[in-house]
C-alpha cells in the first residue's frame, strides 16, 4: 500500500528534477556567410594546367575570413 502512495510523489519529483535540464549548444551558432566579393577577371594562368579557384569565405577563429581567388596547379 505504501508503494502505491509513493509512486505519484516519486513521479512528480523526477519530473521536477528533469524539467530543469536544459541542453545548450556547445558553441554559438555561426552568423550567415557574407555575400561574395566582386573580384577582377583573373589574368592568364601562370602555366598550362593551372585552374582558377574563385574567392570565397571560410570560417576561421570564430569569424568569416575572405580567401581571395588564386591559381591551383593540377586541379
Amino acid at each position: 500500500m505504501k508503494t502505491r502512495q509513493l509512486y505519484p510523489v516519486t513521479l512528480l519529483a523526477g519530473a521536477t528534477l528533469l524539467g530543469g535540464c536544459i541542453v545548450e549548444p556547445a558553441r554559438p551558432a555561426r552568423p550567415p556567410e557574407p555575400p561574395p566579393r566582386v573580384e577582377a577577371v583573373p589574368p592568364a594562368p601562370p602555366q598550362q594546367g593551372y585552374t582558377w579557384v574563385k574567392g570565397h569565405y571560410r570560417w576561421e577563429r570564430n569569424e568569416w575570413v575572405w580567401e581571395p581567388g588564386h591559381w591551383v596547379a593540377g586541379y
